[in-house]
């Protein structure tokens, strides 16, 4: 779904205006921008993607209408109307392979660096 129409839900939900609530949408799906299909939903649509969002918008907001909202609330909300769970990221990595570079060791990996 769209963020727009993430916030039109949350308008129907939460009162207010789609401009209050479009940013917090916007800002869950903008990862589809560097991974432009279904997995890009690995990288905020999580319990610590929430927690990311709480970081950047705060824990509530009040909306155009004078209502205070959470926005754990609303991220929860686009995440369950797209994946109906609220997945944690080790849902997500429970089966991604263990690549060695992940210990520091880059002996496989091609490394580029700027010369002067």
């Amino acid at each position: 779904m769209k963020p727009f129409l993430h916030a039109k839900k949350s308008v129907i939900k939460h009162k207010g205006k789609v401009d209050d609530y479009l940013e917090i949408h916007e800002f869950l799906d903008s990862s589809k921008a560097h991974v432009p299909d279904m997995r890009h939903r690995a990288i905020l649509h999580s319990s610590f993607g929430i927690y990311i969002a709480q970081q950047v918008f705060g824990i509530y907001n009040t909306n155009s209408d004078g209502i205070d909202y959470c926005v754990r609330d609303i991220c929860e909300e686009h995440i369950l109307e797209d994946l109906g769970f609220i997945p944690t990221v080790e849902n997500y990595l429970s089966e991604m392979p263990y690549y060695s570079w992940l210990n520091g060791k880059h002996s496989n990996i091609v490394s580029f660096r700027m010369v002067d």
